[in-house]
Formats: C-alpha cells, sequence, structure tokens
C-alpha cells in the first residue's frame, strides 16, 4: 500500500517552491510592471527584453540553464535554489503583465488628481495607484498560482524532491503507478482549488463597492500561458 508520508513530505516541498515563486515574481514584477508604465524608454525597452526572454523559453529549459550553467559562472547552486530563480523570474515575467495591466486600467486623472494635490510621482504610486492595482489583479493572479503550482512539478528534473519525485521513490518500491499517480493528480486538484477559492475570498473581501467594472477589464486583460 502507497505510504502517506513520503507524498505529504513531498506536497510540503511543493508548497515552499509555490510560495517561493510567487512571492520572487510578485516583489520583481510589480517593479517591471512599473517601470513598463511610468520608466523612461531605454527602462521601458530593457523590461521587454527580461519579459519575453522568460516567458518564451520553456520551464524546464531555464530549469537546466540555472542548475547546469550556474557552474560557468563559478556558481554552485542547489537544486532546489536553481528551481526558484529559474521558475520565481520566469513568474516574476507572467507578473509584471497581470499588473501592468492592472495599473493601466485605473484612469490616468487620478496619477493627475495626485499631483496636483502636491503628491510627488512616487507617493502617488505608493498610496494611489497600487492599492486598486493590487486589488484589480487579484483575479488574474489566481491563474498565475494554478499556473505556478503546476511549474513546480518540474523541478524534479533538477533533483528537486516534491510531490512527483516522491511518487516516483514509491512507484519503484510499489510497482503501483496508477494508484501514486492518481494521489498525486488529487493532491494537486486540492491544492489548487483550495488556493483559488482563498483568492476568490480575498478578491471578495478587497473589493470595493462600485468598482465592478475595473474588475471585469482587469480579468479581460490578455493573459496567456
Amino acid at each position: 500500500m502507497t505510504s502517506i508520508f513520503p507524498l505529504l513530505r513531498g506536497t510540503i516541498t511543493t508548497l515552499e517552491l509555490t510560495i517561493l515563486l510567487l512571492a520572487i515574481g510578485l516583489a520583481i514584477g510589480i517593479f517591471l510592471a512599473l517601470g513598463q508604465v511610468y520608466g523612461p524608454l531605454p527602462v521601458v525597452a530593457v523590461i521587454n527584453i527580461y519579459e519575453r526572454f522568460f516567458r518564451s523559453i520553456p520551464a524546464l529549459v531555464l530549469l537546466f540553464l540555472f542548475f547546469f550553467g550556474s557552474s560557468y559562472f563559478g556558481l554552485s547552486l542547489s537544486p532546489f535554489l536553481s528551481a526558484v530563480l529559474a521558475l520565481g523570474f520566469r513568474s516574476s515575467a507572467y507578473q509584471s503583465q497581470i499588473f501592468r495591466g492592472a495599473i493601466q486600467s485605473i484612469d490616468e486623472g487620478q496619477m493627475m488628481a495626485a499631483r496636483a494635490l502636491g503628491m510627488k510621482g512616487f507617493q502617488a504610486i505608493k498610496c494611489i495607484i497600487l492599492p486598486q492595482a493590487i486589488r484589480l489583479a487579484i483575479p488574474p493572479w489566481s491563474n498565475e498560482y494554478s499556473s505556478v503550482l503546476k511549474d513546480t512539478s518540474l523541478a524534479y528534473a533538477v533533483g528537486v524532491v516534491e510531490l512527483v519525485r516522491e511518487g516516483r521513490y514509491i512507484i519503484v518500491r510499489t510497482f503501483e503507478p496508477m494508484l501514486v499517480y492518481i494521489t498525486i493528480a488529487l493532491v494537486y486538484f486540492v491544492l489548487t482549488y483550495a488556493g483559488n477559492k482563498l483568492l476568490a475570498f480575498l478578491e471578495k473581501k478587497l473589493a470595493v463597492p462600485g468598482y465592478e467594472l475595473k474588475l471585469k477589464e482587469a480579468k479581460s486583460t490578455k493573459y496567456e500561458r
């Protein structure tokens, strides 16, 4: 019978990866989005190259580049750190587009009004633009959560012992691939469903009355994985 403890261990590693990837993607993605919307042309050009690079290369290839390529720069990245960096930077490229769409959906008059009241550009962005943009970004961000969670299954290719690799170890011992993979599929389903429900609750909790139209505009922003 399939042991549940290795799968629990793998699930914890999968969740750790997911949280780290989303955190890195969020931190970098917001700055990239702000640079694309408010930055000068040279900054916009550099950000566009970064964003298109990480969105154009398959996640598995990025994992190999970071894991095997780090030695060429005198580094020795662990499998876990390689996965966090490769998939985290990839997520930041996608999240930058989520936040860029959310920022651009906010009426430009709000920035003009803030500046007219004496606010500096950074202060207006921090106090007026970003709080609204983050609310608007929650619906498409739930798609990113689902995508990142599933991308963590690729980390086994560079040696990270997450849910899929733990499952492979169990299969070698038990010769029950169907039972193991069905269990793994159910775990991913529960994690995806629970995460989306939590984000939907957060969206409802943070919703501002009268802002439904803006939310619909943010949801309809072009976003492809």
